[in-house]
């Protein structure tokens, strides 16, 4: 790895962040709040929230395993995905390396920031070498997107393969891990303190059942950590976000319970859905949805959209030609998917 001040735009590297009344206190116990201009009635909502989540990060240090010091938290991992391109990457300057099918908010989060996005497809199997992904990589490589389990395609990538692109590439390596709870593949965020060019994504999104709340989060070296406080939004967590989370962190062994369930029910769905007329075949998977190739992924999808029913048409998406994406649902809601697709007349 580069060093990290080489890595950085340097316009970042000498940011003097906004400090915020509430950043100033830090350490002192305080009762009486005449700092931020806030309003003393209506409480708690008068109060601006933590902004740095503290009690948030350090429950969540004991559910992951990773120290409190080595945790962002975002207003969903679409944030942490943004600041990664504003921290690491100069406009019409730098590019970045993605695996290809995969989640569309890099590609887009590239667009808006200005980088040249360089796509590595993937193989029959879904799979990449490090060899592929270096190769589209030049002096102007800043960053290398890896999703696993990836999404369309849900299977993890090869962690060989992932340690190789480590070992060898001098930027940062990005592993999204948003769907990690339902793979039995060891999650990378254990490994932060052997790769210091690791970022590892994660969200309360998907097994925790929290997408309405927002809550994403990166898992780093405490450097990475330090730039990515220092460029967010002084409150970018609001205070109902942080007390849900809090809420659902008190118990994560309801979310095994959530994971294995839905596990039995991909397993399933997934061999029933094989089994129907319209069904070519189901790809492997490692997370709670599966991808499965279909005699006509437009005609089934709007079929399934006059049903009240719907999945996602991947069909325009590299390698997924004919393609539909299938979250497992609730045992009635699969249910209800199947017998719909086994009237399925194809007209």
């Amino acid at each position: 790895m580069k060093p990290l001040e080489q890595l950085v735009r340097k316009n970042i590297w000498n940011l003097a962040p906004y400090s915020s009344a509430r950043n100033e206190y830090s350490g002192h116990a305080a009762h009486v709040f005449l700092d931020a201009n806030e309003n003393p009635y209506n409480k708690p909502l008068n109060r601006y929230p933590d902004p740095l989540q503290e009690d948030v990060k350090a429950r969540l240090a004991t559910v992951k395993g990773v120290g409190a010091d080595h945790i962002f938290l975002g207003n969903g991992s679409d944030e942490a995905i943004d600041l990664c391109y504003r921290i690491f990457c100069n406009p019409q300057v730098d590019n970045v390396v993605a695996i290809e099918p995969t989640y569309g908010m890099y590609q887009v989060c590239a667009d808006i920031n200005d980088v040249e996005y360089r796509r590595v497809l993937l193989d029959s199997h879904f799979q990449i070498t490090a060899d592929k992904l270096l190769v589209a990589c030049d002096d102007h490589t800043k960053l290398i997107w890896i999703c696993s389990p990836n999404n369309p395609t849900g299977n993890d990538i090869n962690r060989q393969e992932i340690e190789r692109v480590l070992q060898r590439f001098e930027g940062i390596v990005v592993v999204d891990e948003a769907y990690s709870d339902f793979s039995a593949a060891k999650p990378f965020r254990t490994e932060i303190a052997k790769y210091p060019n690791l970022i590892v994504l994660n969200t309360m999104s998907k097994a925790w059942g929290c997408a309405a709340i927002r809550l994403g989060m990166a898992f780093a070296s405490k450097d990475i950590i330090g730039l990515f406080n220092k460029v967010k939004y002084p409150y970018n967590i609001n205070y109902l976000t942080q007390q849900k989370a809090l809420d659902m962190l008190a118990d994560p062994y309801a979310v095994d319970q959530w994971v294995r369930i839905l596990l039995a029910e991909r397993t399933q769905l997934a061999n029933a859905f094989s089994e129907l007329p319209c069904c070519i075949g189901v790809y492997p998977t490692d997370a709670n949805f599966f991808l499965a190739k279909v005699t006509d992924a437009q005609a089934i999808y709007d079929y399934l959209v006059r049903e009240g029913i719907i999945v996602r048409n991947r069909t325009k998406v590299s390698l997924c030609g004919n393609c539909l994406r299938i979250t497992v649902g609730t045992k009635n809601e699969n249910n209800e998917l199947l017998g719909a697709l086994r009237k399925y007349s194809g007209v």
